[in-house]
């Protein structure tokens, strides 16, 4: 049974950090403290970032903060930004709140008991009833992995509404007491937003575009665990983000996305779109080259890494999100790595209403490559 994408939509925090101006206050903070800041400092120029928005204004960043701090400021900004990006994507659907049956939400950046859909709530006006699936720990991966997971809720139980939320606040987590290169690249990278999708198993009405949603893949590494994560410390949470990352993907990630289309019947031939999560500009280069794919054609994955930075599990949802809005055409595969060290794949095809309508009344064989069509 078809799953659709009947809403997608995004949302970010109200402060906008330009890059020049990050880089000044990071000088200001961490240049007297690490030694090695002006031999990174051109990173913060080179990294393909513009600007990214922030839980915080800059000036919060200037007194050391501890957890309880850190954690109050997720929890007031994610939750503002949750109902933001939800409703958003329920107009983009045609659904009310109270229609929706479950709610996924995922989020690795702060701690909410009761989870943030259910901080929510009242403001949402979801129903008592509703099904609640929190999703911690993805990271990266989260976006993309909470969409598969929806996906097959979704599938799961015929004619329901079943909305996922992914949501992080990296930029909370930077840290001026623990001076890592790490450190250095997450506060060149991190950005806060939200990105919410809307999954039926009904048809929607009207003339646009289907977007059907197949099942996903995931897929881990063993003895990865050290390559990104969080590690839980005294002041906050400290980033774990290896230096070997981009090396990885260009050794890896050709192999792990044949693997995974094999799992998903398909191949590379019948892959029109690779839809991918944009770590860092070294990153989606590796994609480009593990992936065969010729230099630039990673172009959006460049544009939201250059307009929002690297918000973690949402960035991939912001991709598609503007490959969508683009007239994308066939099938499409969204793609990201995350912690544990996973590879996460999600299938999307685009199938135009006319041509389903004429397969499903005259029985015309299907055009090759089309899968959940």
């Amino acid at each position: 049974m078809p799953v659709y994408l009947t809403g997608l939509a995004t949302a970010v925090p109200p402060y906008e950090l330009p890059q020049t101006l990050v880089l000044d206050y990071a000088r200001r903070i961490l240049g007297p403290k690490f030694a090695q800041f002006e031999r990174m400092a051109g990173t913060f120029l080179s990294a393909g970032v513009k600007r990214r928005y922030s839980f915080a204004p800059l000036e919060w960043f200037l007194e050391p903060q501890d957890w309880k701090t850190r954690n109050e400021t997720y929890l007031r900004g994610a939750t503002d930004l949750f109902v933001t990006a939800a409703r958003k994507a329920l107009i983009k659907a045609g659904l009310r709140a109270d229609e929706i049956d479950c709610v996924v939400t995922v989020s690795s950046t702060g701690i909410a008991t009761p989870t943030l859909e259910a901080q929510a709530w009242k403001q949402m006006g979801f129903r008592t009833d509703i099904l609640r699936v929190p999703v911690f720990g993805l990271g990266c991966a989260g976006g993309v992995s909470g969409l598969s997971i929806a996906q097959q809720l979704a599938q799961a139980k015929p004619g329901s509404n079943v909305l996922v939320v992914a949501l992080e606040g990296c930029t909370l987590s930077f840290r001026s007491d623990r001076l890592t290169k790490a450190d250095i690249i997450a506060t060149v990278l991190f950005g806060d937003g939200a990105a919410a999708a809307c999954l039926s198993t009904s048809r929607p009405e009207g003339s646009k575009p289907l977007f059907e949603l197949g099942t996903g893949h995931q897929e881990m590494w063993p003895d990865t665990l050290n390559i990104m994560g969080w590690n839980v410390e005294e002041h906050g949470l400290g980033v774990v983000f290896d230096r070997s990352i981009p090396d990885f993907a260009t050794e890896h990630f050709r192999d792990v996305t044949e693997r995974g289309l094999t799992a998903l019947t398909m191949d590379m031939d019948c892959v029109d779109r690779f839809v991918c999560h944009p770590g860092g500009a070294k990153v989606v280069q590796a994609l480009e080259g593990a992936l065969d794919l010729p230099a630039n054609t990673l172009d959006v994955e460049r544009e939201i890494l250059q307009e929002y930075g690297n918000m973690s599990a949402p960035t991939a949802l912001f991709v598609l999100e503007q490959v969508l809005e683009r007239s994308p055409q066939g099938n499409m595969v969204l793609c990201a790595l995350g912690p544990g060290f996973t590879a996460s794949f999600q299938p999307v095809t685009v199938v135009a209403n006319e041509a389903r309508e004429r397969w499903e009344t005259t029985g015309i064989q299907r055009p090759e490559g089309v899968i959940n069509a």
